[in-house]
C-alpha cells in the first residue's frame, strides 16, 4: 500500500463534524476491512443536500454508515415518523434521522426546509431511487427540498469496481428539475452498482 493513499480525507472547516478520534479510527478500521476508502474531499459548505446512487444492495447502506462514520462527518436522513418510537427513537435522532409522513410529501419537502433552516449547518443524504430495485424514474424530492432550502446539490456514489465512495462538485438547485437531474445522472453510471442490472 502507497504512503500517500487514505482511507477518507480530512474535513474541511465547514462541515458539521460528529465523533471523537476514537469512532474515525473505528470507521477507518470497517472500511480498511472492506477494501473501501473515500476518494474526494469533501465540500467546504455549512449545508447541502447529497443525492446518493446507484442504490442496488444492502451493502450501500453499511458502506456508507462506515464512510460517515471514518470521516466524522454528520449527515441527516429522512425517515418515517414509525421509525421515531421507543426504544429507537434516540438512536435515529442521534443519528440524524428527521420523522416524516410519507403519504404527505409536500409536508415532508416542508419539514426538511424547516431543518435546514434551524441549523447552523446540515448536510442531508438522499436516494433518489427510493428502492433498491430498478426503477424508471427518480423520485424528485432532493431537488423540492434543496429549492426550498435554497441549498445546493452534490452527487455521491459507491463504484463497487474501485471500491471507493466519489463526491462529485456542487451546483446550485435550478428551477429546471430535468437539467439539474441529468446533470446529476451524468454523474452515476451502472457500472458503479453492486447489481448493475438493478440501476
Amino acid at each position: 500500500m502507497r504512503a500517500s493513499w487514505r482511507i477518507v480525507p480530512d474535513l474541511p472547516p465547514a462541515t458539521p463534524a460528529r465523533g471523537n478520534a476514537a469512532s474515525r479510527a473505528l470507521g477507518r478500521a470497517v472500511l480498511r476491512a472492506l477494501r473501501w476508502r473515500v476518494a474526494d474531499p469533501v465540500p467546504d459548505v455549512p449545508k447541502l443536500v447529497a443525492v446518493v446512487a446507484p442504490h442496488t444492495c444492502g451493502w450501500d447502506v453499511v458502506v456508507g454508515l462506515a464512510a460517515i462514520v471514518a470521516l466524522g462527518i454528520r449527515i441527516g436522513f429522512l425517515a418515517k415518523r414509525q421509525t421515531f418510537r421507543w426504544p429507537f427513537a434516540w438512536f435515529f435522532k442521534w443519528m440524524g434521522g428527521i420523522p416524516v409522513d410519507r403519504d404527505a410529501p409536500e409536508a415532508t419537502v416542508a419539514r426538511a426546509a424547516e431543518a435546514f433552516r434551524t441549523s447552523d449547518r446540515l448536510y442531508l443524504a438522499l436516494a433518489p431511487e427510493g428502492t433498491r430495485r430498478k426503477v424508471a424514474r427518480w423520485k424528485t424530492g432532493f431537488h423540492r427540498i434543496a429549492r426550498a432550502a435554497g441549498v445546493p446539490i452534490v452527487p455521491v456514489w459507491l463504484d463497487y469496481r474501485t471500491r471507493t465512495v466519489g463526491i462529485g462538485p456542487l451546483r446550485p438547485a435550478s428551477d429546471d428539475l430535468e437539467a439539474d437531474t441529468a446533470w446529476l445522472k451524468s454523474h452515476f453510471t451502472a457500472a458503479m452498482a453492486r447489481h448493475p442490472e438493478r440501476y
